[in-house]
């Protein structure tokens, strides 16, 4: 059997793998440094303390139990040694035939220092857990401290990006403050901090329909969430997010949703990437200048589709069809047949803001929807989206609860013990 090895068990990953599933010609190896796939469209969720860990992320080897050719590796890639089809990772070293890089991205700070080392990003699930806790540690600061203007620090929120996360994260963020925060912080009635949401374009949603944008223009303002468009943050210095436009917001949670890159990795060469570090790849996601190396998802950059000259849209289903676009042309080698190109079907794009509020747009004569329909088309897409049953009746369970009871009673602080369990760490 022919090995192929798979970096990153992300959108792209994990449809390739499983795509390949049965397969009596090729054995393929997933590598990954979690030993879980976990659906990042939800991750702010679990970072607002409306969904567990657990409903949104499924173990690899559980995944792969039972399928006989499919194997999983915890590990990370430190080089690709493309003369002798090896990887090393930081464990060991794996051999190959094919290499399938499906890495996807990382949070892009744009070399802002102060940005990376104090705000909290939103791309794992790790990420994830760190803003819950440091969310929650900072309301219990809140009711102790004495001082109006570092309660008022505590109680603010700074969301730069105005994409999905940044325009859910912030919803999430206002719901909460109306429906929660006076219940478990009954100290704080009265005391609300503020939600700003910047981002450098002219819309919020940007690559969505104009109706989309306006509708949430107009959903997100009555929240009371304050938009600062056209801006960018420029630095975060002394617990306050410095603007382009001269304003200085205090605030000691700044979260940053507001753009990706993908990774250089050593053994490729320069001319096989593009514009974001993505690697250049062909109809058939080979990488430029490789005999037997892919990329699919977040990692690729793929422009030989005329609709699409600076590469496909960072999305979820980007990565899902181009990673069983890929199986497919593997299973077409092994039957002997000719390899297709790759063509990108848009099913549309969404985002919720609140409890019966939320913007699609979907291809065909009725493109737009809003309000309650569009929460419930939302909710539907995602949890179909989810890996497997469990996770699903899982999610299903939490978001009736809190649909009708306006609450959830997730809001734990689970850290590792440091020794010291009253600390509150500023940062």
């Amino acid at each position: 059997m022919k090995h192929i090895v798979v970096i990153g068990g992300g959108f792209a990953g994990i449809n390739f793998a499983r795509s390949m599933a049965g397969s009596k010609y090729f054995r393929v190896t997933l590598v990954d440094k979690n030993n879980y796939n976990f659906f990042p469209p939800l991750i702010y969720q679990v970072a607002t303390a409306f969904l567990e860990p657990s409903s949104i992320s499924y173990p690899f080897r559980k995944l792969f139990r039972g399928k006989k050719n499919l194997f999983f590796r915890l590990g990370e890639l430190q080089q690709v040694v493309p003369a002798e089809n090896k990887v090393i990772l930081n464990n060991g070293e794996l051999g190959y035939d094919y290499l399938v890089f499906a890495t996807g991205a990382e949070t892009n700070y744009f070399g802002m220092q102060n940005v990376m080392k104090h705000a909290m990003p939103m791309k794992t699930l790790h990420d994830a857990i760190a803003m819950r806790n440091r969310m929650l540690q900072q309301m219990e600061q809140a009711i102790i401290t004495t001082d109006e203007e570092e309660r008022r620090k505590l109680l603010t929120f700074v969301i730069t990006g105005g994409g999905p996360t940044g325009v859910e994260i912030s919803g999430m963020l206002a719901e909460m403050g109306k429906t929660i925060l006076g219940k478990d912080y009954p100290e704080l009635k009265g005391r609300r901090g503020e939600i700003y949401l910047v981002d450098g374009s002219e819309a919020l949603l940007s690559p969505m329909s104009t109706r989309s944008q306006r509708n949430t223009m107009e959903a997100i303002r009555k929240l009371g969430v304050k938009t600062r468009l056209n801006t960018h943050v420029t630095d975060y210095v002394n617990d306050i997010a410095v603007l382009d436009n001269g304003e200085q917001i205090p605030t000691r949670n700044l979260i940053w949703a507001a753009g990706v890159t993908a990774r250089v990795y050593d053994g490729i060469p320069a001319e096989s990437y593009g514009r974001g570090k993505r690697m250049l790849a062909d109809e058939f996601h080979k990488v430029k200048g490789m005999e037997n190396i892919y990329a699919i998802g977040d990692t690729s950059l793929q422009t030989h589709e005329v609709r699409f000259p600076n590469g496909h849209p960072q999305v979820a289903q980007t990565a899902i069809q181009q990673g069983k676009h890929l199986a497919k042309n593997f299973k077409a080698i092994e039957q002997q047949r000719q390899p297709t190109s790759f063509v990108y079907h848009d099913k549309g794009s969404m985002a919720i803001i609140g409890r019966n509020k939320a913007v699609v747009d979907l291809p065909g004569p009725v493109k737009h929807f809003r309000g309650f329909i569009a929460f419930f088309i939302w909710l539907f897409i995602h949890l179909m989206s989810l890996i497997n049953y469990r996770n699903r009746l899982k999610t299903l369970y939490n978001w009736t609860v809190a649909y009708f009871s306006k609450d959830q009673s997730l809001r734990m602080i689970i850290r590792p013990d440091n020794g010291n369990t009253t600390h509150i760490p500023e940062r």
